[in-house]
Order: structure tokens, then sequence, then C-alpha cells
């Protein structure tokens, strides 16, 4: 599992017919201890309801074919929660704020 802040979303209008419907969003990978960015950015399947600016896990590879509501998409990263806080060695690192 990998932990990224959303910074947009993806529109397609011609797509593979299972991907209609599918909410695709703009995710730039975050280091769990420092909460730097990373240089990794990926267009990740949205099966959390996430928005821009959320802090969210995501899963890659196979297993994110099985996050709920997107069994048989041809995706490869599905986003699976949506972050409220963060600690690492007993030091928070992240909590999420209200808007």
């Amino acid at each position: 599992m990998l932990i990224g802040r959303v910074r947009g979303t993806v529109v397609s209008s011609t797509k593979h017919p299972s991907l209609n419907g599918l909410k695709l969003l703009v995710v730039q990978e975050l280091d769990p201890e420092t909460f730097e960015y990373s240089n990794e950015i990926n267009v990740v399947a949205d099966a959390s309801a996430a928005g821009e600016g959320d802090v969210v896990m995501y899963c890659r590879g196979s297993s994110a074919k099985y996050a709920d509501g997107l069994g048989g998409f041809p995706i490869d990263e599905a986003v699976v929660a949506i972050l409220d806080s963060v600690c690492v060695d007993d030091e928070m690192v992240y909590e999420k704020r209200d808007k």
C-alpha cells in the first residue's frame, strides 16, 4: 500500500467501455515518514469517493482490482481509503483538518 495526495482528476471521452463511469484521479505519492512528495505521479481509479487535496491510501498491481466496486476493470492502481491521520514512531506526521 502507498500513501499519496490527490492533485487532480482525469477526464477521458474515449476509453474502454468497462471504464465508463469510473472516477480517475491524479495522485502524487508521499513519503510516509516525512510526508514529502516523491516524483511519482499516477492516474489511480477511485473506490473511496476521494477528492482533490485528500490524502489517500492506494494499492498497486493485481490487488487494485479487488477494491470494492472495481472488480473486472482493467486498472493497475486504486484508492482504497481517505486518511484521517498518520503516526510514525509515535510522531504525528499527518492529521486531516476540516476544509
